[in-house]
């Protein structure tokens, strides 16, 4: 098989996560420039979750 060729530069990202960086440093602990409870609102909004699709309560949430 061949091999991936690798790329170079900066990965293309959402406006709305300009800036964000992620690290991990020698013990395993996740280091990221944004807070969890921004990363989890960025979400909420922008992927759709199949697991929640068919229920009808948080429908009703996101007409408010």
């Amino acid at each position: 098989m061949p091999r991936k060729k690798k790329t170079e530069g900066d990965p293309e990202i959402h406006k709305d996560l300009n800036g964000f960086e992620i690290h991990i440093n020698e013990f395993g602990e996740i280091i990221t420039s944004y807070s969890v409870d921004k990363l989890n609102t960025f979400l909420d909004k922008n992927v759709d979750d199949k697991k929640l699709r068919d229920r009808d309560d948080l429908k009703d949430n996101e007409k408010e």
